[in-house]
């Protein structure tokens, strides 16, 4: 059973690798259009991809929007998860589906709804129009992580610094929170990501001077297949790689500068 499961293990490993093994040598190609195996290498995408603007301009736009997403979500996700995981009231179970429903709804739907909503109020085509359709699709996903992280939460380690004269305000800001970082940070991330990775709503809501990465991938393969593209998978996941790594890699360096401390030092310190 055990060498089953490594077996289905390592070919999951494959199917989910296997793309990148077609990518990331296609960023490489000399070739006019994506084509794997490539006929020659060279960087001329990724030089061309780090001189046009009109890649950079939808790359820093897609990272200022997903930032402002992921700070607006957590804004409106830590007070709400709070007040419905802890608190009964007239109308929770409205608000729980509330929470939950653009999960339920296709993209598509959701963004002739934006589309409208938003062209009332002229923001259309803006930066700040597609941050609020991105904050409405990141709040659920964001609300399901923090959840789950505040319904494992002793609230006795609370009351200890309640009862020891700590007011509420205190008792969050060193009690709770702390706690509560990890999962408040991974529900950052995933609202960074939801907002990063969107292109159905960008589409229809995004214009020029607001127009997402993705939005750019998107329109680019549909008419000319710019290789350009493999360039951009490929920094992504040299970014994600690298995100992964570099905790680790901090970890063991500050594990060596600690056994290279004399203890003196560290007693000294201290």
């Amino acid at each position: 059973m055990n060498r089953l499961m490594r077996i289905l293990g390592v070919l999951v490993v494959i199917f989910i690798a296997a793309p990148l093994v077609i990518v990331v040598p296609m960023s490489f190609s000399d070739a006019r259009s994506l084509q794997f195996p490539p006929p020659g290498y060279w960087l001329g995408y990724y030089y061309a991809f780090f001189n046009d603007w009109g890649w950079l301009r939808p790359t820093w736009n897609s990272i200022i929007i997903a930032a402002a997403t992921m700070v607006l979500t957590m804004i409106l996700v830590v007070p709400a998860t709070f007040a419905l995981v802890r608190y009964r009231f007239y109308g929770k179970s409205v608000a729980d589906l509330m929470m939950m429903m653009p999960l339920a709804v296709p993209h598509i739907v959701m963004a002739v709804g934006y589309y409208s909503f938003l062209g009332d109020l002229r923001l259309v085509h803006t930066h700040f129009g597609v941050i609020l359709a991105h904050t409405c699709l990141a709040v659920p996903i964001a609300f399901l992580v923090l959840s789950a992280n505040l319904k494992g939460f002793d609230r006795t380690l609370e009351r200890a610094a309640q009862s020891l004269g700590a007011s509420p305000v205190r008792t969050f800001m060193h009690v709770t929170l702390p706690i509560l970082r990890p999962g408040i940070m991974i529900s950052a991330l995933f609202a960074f990501i939801q907002s990063f990775d969107e292109t159905v709503v960008a589409i229809f809501i995004s214009g020029r001077n607001a127009e997402t990465l993705p939005r750019k991938m998107f329109d680019s393969i549909r008419q000319e297949a710019d290789p350009v593209i493999a360039v951009i998978s490929t920094l992504l996941f040299a970014v994600v790689i690298l995100a992964l790594v570099a905790p680790a890699g901090w970890k063991s360096i500050r594990k060596r500068l600690r056994s290279k401390t004399p203890p003196a030092a560290i007693l000294g310190s201290q």
